[in-house]
C-alpha cells in the first residue's frame, strides 16, 4: 500500500519510509489503533485506509494530539505547522479556512471515516492515563520527544505490549533527539522486553 500525504506536512516525508510504515503495520492488522501525535493527519488517514482494507468498517482509530500551540504546551516541541510551498498556504487560508493543525482540519481529513475515529484534545501526559490499554492492539508513538514526555507515554502503553499488542516508536536513531533513543532503551531493559530497530533505525517497534 502507498502512502498518500493528502496536500498536508507528515513526518514520514522521506521517500519510501511511509510505504515503509504501512507494510510493517499490515503485518499485525490491527483492528484498534492508537497514534500518539497526530499532527496534521496524513498518517491517521492512511493508517484508516489500510485497516479499512483488511477489516471494512471494523476498526478503531484513536488520535491524540495538543492539537494548538499555547502556553500550557510551551515546553513541548511542536514541528512547523508552515508549508514552505506557498500554494498549500494559500489553499488552508483561504480555500478550506482551516488551521491543517487543529482538530476540526484533522477531522475533516478523516471524515470518510467519522464512524472509526475517535480524535483527543490534550497532552498526552495526563490523557494517555485514562485510556484503557488492555484494548489496544497497537500504538504509533510520535508525541512529544523530551525524555520525561516519551518515558509516561511508554509506560502507559505497557498494557499494549502485555496484551501481546505492538508500540511502534517514531525517531528513535535521530542523532539530534537523544532523549527519545535514551527513554526506549531505559523502557525496553526495564520491561524485558523485544525491541527491533527497523528502516534503518528510524522505528522502534517493542513487543513482548
Amino acid at each position: 500500500m502507498k502512502y498518500k500525504k493528502y496536500f498536508r506536512k507528515t513526518s514520514l516525508k522521506q521517500k519510501g519510509v511511509g510505504d515503509f510504515f504501512l507494510n510493517v503495520v499490515k503485518e499485525k492488522s490491527p483492528k484498534i489503533f492508537l497514534e500518539v501525535g497526530v499532527f496534521h493527519g496524513v498518517t491517521a488517514r492512511n493508517v484508516c485506509e489500510l485497516l479499512y482494507t483488511i477489516h471494512k468498517n471494523d476498526f478503531k482509530y484513536i488520535g491524540l494530539d495538543l492539537f494548538e500551540e499555547n502556553d500550557e504546551n510551551k515546553s513541548e516541541v511542536i514541528p512547523s505547522t508552515l508549508f514552505s510551498n506557498p500554494l498549500k498556504n494559500i489553499y488552508f487560508k483561504y480555500i478550506k479556512k482551516q488551521n491543517p493543525y487543529s482538530k476540526e482540519a484533522v477531522e475533516d481529513l478523516l471524515k470518510k471515516f467519522k464512524n472509526n475515529v475517535s480524535l483527543i484534545k490534550g497532552n498526552s501526559k495526563s490523557v494517555l492515563k485514562k485510556i484503557d490499554m488492555s484494548k489496544i492492539d497497537y500504538v504509533f508513538l510520535d508525541g512529544g520527544h523530551s525524555y520525561p514526555t516519551v518515558k509516561n507515554d511508554l509506560e502507559c502503553c505497557l498494557d499494549v505490549v502485555l496484551s501481546n499488542g505492538t508500540i511502534m516508536c517514531d525517531d528513535y536513531n535521530f542523532g539530534h533527539l537523544p532523549d527519545v533513543k535514551n527513554a526506549i532503551d531505559e523502557f525496553v531493559k526495564n520491561n524485558n522486553l523485544n525491541c527491533q530497530i527497523i528502516c534503518d533505525g528510524r522505528f522502534a517497534k517493542i513487543e513482548k
